[in-house]
């Protein structure tokens, strides 16, 4: 009986899954975090996690498959490109570059996007008419030809990718924040506010953007996958896209790594979005 009962509790061994389970806040999925998780590690410390020089040139060494082909090894994990660069180690520098790019021109690009589209639909009038004009004649720009003449103009860089990418995707943000305002400021609480003598500024930050938190979670993770792989003029995942793209048919895996860390990313940040939509849905609060 003894036995029995010290068996009975003795704690059984978690399983990786209820492990994760048990250390994550109730209700989180486990995939977005896991993912995320990595990519922090990636883009924090990653120089320390590095056993090569992602920028370190071997010609000797081009094409060197990944570890589980026959003709591979664990010296390079995921295997080497055209100029005997470690994939792997390429894949964790560009992380930092890939989610700072994308951090930026999805703050800056919704920010802007949110602002002019609330102030188009809240007023209406000749100043939608207006805002709605240049809109539209940004939208008529071929992102494209936006982007050399940015580049011939301001030259490569960093900041250069960013300022195409706000400049091309803020419409977005404008367009169907507009449409959503268009609609919420017929609402009863809006007019109570403004017969309460609420000011524009004031209504803005407690009736309208709250209500327009899941629109603007839902375009942002959405966002995630479009510029997340846009070529970037030092190591990203884009670049290595870029620079593999002729090498698929005797290199697959040059190509297929870093696109699998974009599906990956843009998997994660999607699921994500829809769980912090569902999560924080005022309708099911209320419920």
């Amino acid at each position: 009986m003894a036995d029995t009962a010290s068996s009975r509790n003795t704690p059984r061994p978690l399983f990786p899954r209820q492990l994760l389970r048990r250390l994550m806040p109730r209700g989180l999925p486990w995939f977005p975090t896991l993912v995320f998780a990595l990519l922090l590690v990636c883009a924090l410390g990653g120089e320390h996690l590095l056993a090569h020089d992602p920028n370190e040139l071997d010609l000797g060494l081009a094409f060197q498959p990944p570890a589980w082909l026959a003709e591979g090894g664990w010296v390079y994990p995921l295997g080497t490109d055209n100029m005997g660069r470690d994939v792997l180690a390429r894949i964790m520098a560009g992380t930092r570059i890939s989610l700072v790019a994308a951090l930026y021109a999805i703050v800056l690009s919704g920010g802007i996007g949110t602002a002019v589209g609330m102030v188009a639909g809240y007023f209406g009038g000749r100043v939608d008419a207006l805002i709605m004009r240049l809109v539209d004649i940004q939208m008529s720009i071929p992102s494209l030809a936006l982007a050399l003449v940015l580049a011939a103009v301001l030259g490569p860089g960093f900041e250069t990718v960013v300022l195409v990418i706000v400049v091309t995707y803020w419409t977005w943000y404008a367009r169907i924040v507009r449409g959503e305002v268009m609609s919420l400021k017929q609402r009863d609480y809006v007019a109570l506010a403004r017969v309460a003598g609420c000011g524009t500024l004031v209504i803005f930050r407690r009736h309208l953007l709250p209500n327009l938190f899941n629109t603007l979670l839902v375009l942002a993770t959405l966002q995630v996958g479009q510029v997340i792989g846009i070529q970037q003029p030092d190591v990203s995942w884009g670049l290595m896209l870029a620079d593999a793209r002729n090498y698929i048919t005797n290199a697959w895996w040059v190509i297929t790594m870093p696109g699998l860390a974009i599906m990956a990313t843009c998997l994660a940040s999607n699921l994500l979005g829809d769980w912090l939509r569902d999560h924080f849905d005022p309708r099911r609060r209320q419920l």
